[in-house]
């Protein structure tokens, strides 16, 4: 089959790249750097002669409320006109778990998400959304900046973080199965609040910074509930806790997994 990734450049859609053409498919890695983008819809009809299977992994540069509502609205509309002008069967799309819950609706990068997966929903083709917990990848990012000493106040809402490769392979088994039209979950094998998992992170690269837990910290602008994060019962779990995840991480040099 003839697969077109969105975001094929990308974390996820260069691991899912590799594995779907392992598999003996021929994937195209759409991304403007390969001459295709499906915000401005240049190289988007080309791509897409042909194809069977698109795999949305694309995310907006700016998480800005409007510039992410943009992204996700234009890039989607875009994708749903290139998809029927060739025929495809099957739109897998990636989310986050929580979209939809009326706690993460304060965050306009979510509400932008709802978006997209209303125009998935409405566009008439055959799809399968993934809603993906948060990845061990992002806790360095949630961490942020900081000198050392410095205290930062991190949501206590539970998480369940996924390693990025047990979510391409979640991807990559979606994208060759039939189509659900609706929503599967996916998340990690552990589940802890936030703040904790941030500190685990933190102490393990030598970083001395200390969490303070506050239920009231916003993430992506809004307050979490102890839940909001979680997958429902049935999620696919991935294989890689925390320590397995760190070992094989890029941050295991700069200490050691506790």
């Amino acid at each position: 089959m003839k697969i077109v990734i969105i975001g094929g450049t990308g974390l996820i859609g260069s691991k899912v790249a590799e594995r779907l053409r392992k598999r003996g498919h021929e994937v195209i890695p759409a991304a403007p750097s390969t001459g295709v983008n499906a915000l401005t819809g240049e190289g988007l009809d080309e791509a897409m002669a042909g194809t069977d299977i698109v795999v949305d992994l694309a995310n907006s540069p700016s998480f800005e409320d409007k510039a992410v509502l943009d992204f996700f609205e234009t890039s989607g509309r875009n994708l749903v006109t290139a998809e029927k002008k060739a025929g495809v069967e099957h739109h897998v799309a990636l989310s986050v778990v929580g979209t939809g819950r009326p706690a993460f609706a304060a965050s306009g990068y979510i509400r932008a998400k709802m978006a997209q997966e209303k125009l998935i929903r409405d566009a008439g083709i055959p799809y399968t959304i993934v809603h993906s917990t948060q990845f061990y990848e992002f806790l360095n990012g949630i961490a942020g900046d900081g000198g050392a000493g410095q205290e930062i106040r991190i949501s206590s809402g539970l998480m369940q973080p996924i390693a990025s490769d047990d979510v391409a392979d979640a991807v990559t088994d979606v994208t060759l199965a039939p189509a659900v039209n609706g929503i599967m979950e996916i998340a990690g094998p552990e589940q802890a609040p936030m703040a904790e998992l941030v500190q685990r992170f933190l102490t393990a690269i030598g970083d001395p910074r200390k969490v303070v837990a506050d239920a009231k910290a916003a993430y992506f602008g809004a307050v979490l509930e102890p839940d909001t994060l979680l997958p429902g019962k049935g999620a696919r779990l991935g294989k890689q806790d925390f320590q397995t995840w760190f070992a094989r991480s890029p941050f295991a040099g700069h200490g050691t997994a506790k």
